[in-house]
């Protein structure tokens, strides 16, 4: 009797990637264990991060490091980039922190996720929604006063040379105090529920984050789904 055969693996759903568009990356440590411990460890970071983004030519317009993951908000100028940013900064950064600390073997948990954000409305509610991550972790009372992140650099114009304002955020005014004014005001606003579970499911998920039009541009151009449902349009019954 022949031994039943292993089902094929399924292949890995690829990644949605338009040059130009704004991508939100979300990278977590290996179950969910920390992958920063020490000032060093995070400089270190945004150093590596820092350099891949001028060797792949990718523009960075919001981050935050946490203790056990990151956040990103990415534009990339060439369709892979954002693939081999991250794969530069994955092998860097690993080996310096399992040097560090003696450690052996992966430090991220998987490959990590991203989802494409629609210029409209979106992009500035995951820029929000990134810098106020260690508010809602309660590390901090307000954006400003975590170290490491883009808030301050965004809000109030402290010099980051790894922050570059998406245009999008330059029109929030044409003075750059204004700018900052504005963004700042923004930021103090709740953040709707619906808001935030939309950036998170579509992070998880992959997908394209925006309107049903900028989700059927994407499908068109990548034959690929972009929303939670169907790939094109629904059948008519």
């Amino acid at each position: 009797m022949t031994p039943p055969q292993p089902e094929a693996a399924m292949p890995r759903a690829k990644r949605l990637d338009l040059h130009g568009v704004a991508q939100h990356v979300i990278q977590r440590g290996n179950d969910r264990q920390p992958c920063f411990h020490r000032d060093i460890d995070y400089i270190r970071y945004l150093q590596d991060l820092r350099d891949a983004t001028l060797k792949h030519d990718c523009h960075v317009h919001a981050y935050v490091l946490m203790t056990n993951h990151v956040h990103l908000l990415v534009t990339p100028s060439a369709s892979g980039a954002v693939s081999r940013l991250m794969q530069d900064v994955g092998r860097s950064y690993v080996g310096f922190f399992n040097r560090a600390t003696g450690r052996t073997g992966t430090l991220w948990e998987g490959r990590y996720k991203a989802s494409l954000v629609d210029n409209e409305r979106y992009l500035m509610a995951c820029y929000r929604y990134i810098e106020l991550n260690p508010v809602r972790a309660g590390l901090v009372t307000s954006a400003a006063d975590y170290r490491w992140s883009s808030s301050r650099a965004n809000a109030h114009g402290l010099p980051d040379l790894l922050v570059t304002p998406h245009e999008v955020f330059n029109r929030l005014a044409s003075d750059t105090d204004e700018r900052r004014k504005a963004y700042r005001a923004f930021v103090a606003e709740a953040i709707p529920d619906e808001e935030m579970a939309a950036i998170r499911l579509y992070a998880q998920r992959q997908r394209a984050l925006g309107s049903s039009k900028f989700q059927a541009l994407v499908e068109e151009r990548l034959r690929q789904r972009a929303g939670l449902g169907r790939l094109g349009r629904p059948r008519k019954k």
